[in-house]
């Protein structure tokens, strides 16, 4: 099953319809949910459920706009003349040039262009003959808009993919460095008990919860197999395909939390690994970051 993109566009005219030309057009962006906005010509209202009904069979996340007009044809078009209101300009005119003694003749192109005077004819809108041939244009315009979601899902999923490979490398740099990291920490701890044991209220009890403590909050193994296992679990949800978006982004809310963690557990008093340590987790960032923002244009 393909991943595909929250983001497209298909147009498609002259497109014949009981005598008329329609024209489609159906672009979508990103959205939590599917929110649909359909717009057909005054008189065709009938054509909206079908639409409706079509895209909601073909897309299942995003805002989609689908429009529906009427192309200008002039075949189908004529201009009338309202000739009783030419008549009355007239006789208006002439009238009123015999009361003040004027000579001139009416202008005509002075009254074609008074309001009323032309209107323009077109036929009569028929929803039921035009419907079959407008839904079965918008099954056809939907199916290259999928195409075209669909290319840039691949494109997405590709630069998802090398992402993660990015991050799984980050995540083996990270566990070669936790060795020298626990070194530090190590040498650390045995200077914390060394100066616990000199304390005349020394504790056994309190040494062994210190160490504890200061063991736990150094070692980022937990953290290194939690990233591991989700970019694992990202690359098979990919390859999966289908409605994807909200499963990527829930992992990466988790990735992201682990990278969190694995900073706050290492700084400069670990040493020079520590402080690498620190710039990997903020290159894991980075690159979550970056996948975030690429996982919020899919379905």
């Amino acid at each position: 099953m393909q991943v595909l993109s929250m983001t497209g566009f298909a147009s498609a005219s002259g497109i014949p319809a009981a005598g008329r030309s329609l024209a489609l057009m159906v672009k979508s962006v990103n959205h939590r949910h599917l929110d649909l906005q359909i717009r057909v010509p005054v008189g065709l209202d009938t054509l909206e459920p079908g639409i409706r009904k079509a895209v909601k069979s073909a897309v299942r996340r995003g805002h989609v706009e689908l429009t529906c007009w009427l192309e200008k044809d002039s075949a189908s078009a004529a201009i009338e003349v309202n000739e009783p209101l030419v008549a009355a300009h007239i006789a208006a005119f002439r009238h009123a040039a015999q009361l003040f003694g004027i000579t001139e003749q009416p202008d005509l192109n002075g009254i074609l262009r008074m309001p009323g005077v032309l209107a323009s004819s077109v036929p009569t809108l028929d929803g039921a003959e035009i419907e079959p041939p407008a839904l079965a244009a918008v099954e056809a315009l939907l199916t290259r808009f999928n195409a075209a979601r669909a290319a840039e899902g691949t494109t997405l999923a590709t630069e998802l993919l090398a992402g993660m490979d990015r991050l799984a490398a980050l995540t083996d740099e990270a566990r070669q460095l936790r060795t020298g990291v626990a070194a530090a920490e190590f040498t650390k701890l045995k200077a914390r008990i060394a100066a616990l044991l000199q304390a005349e209220s020394a504790n056994e009890d309190r040494i062994l919860t210190e160490a504890a403590l200061l063991a736990s909050r150094s070692d980022v193994e937990e953290e290194l197999v939690r990233l591991t296992t989700h970019t694992d679990r990202f690359r098979e949800i990919l390859a999966t395909g289908g409605e994807v978006g909200r499963q990527l982004d829930f992992l990466l809310q988790e990735m992201n939390r682990e990278a969190n963690t694995l900073m706050s557990k290492t700084g400069a008093n670990s040493g020079d690994h520590g402080l690498r340590l620190t710039e990997v987790g903020l290159q894991m960032k980075v690159e979550l970051e970056r996948a975030r923002e690429q996982v919020q244009n899919l379905e």
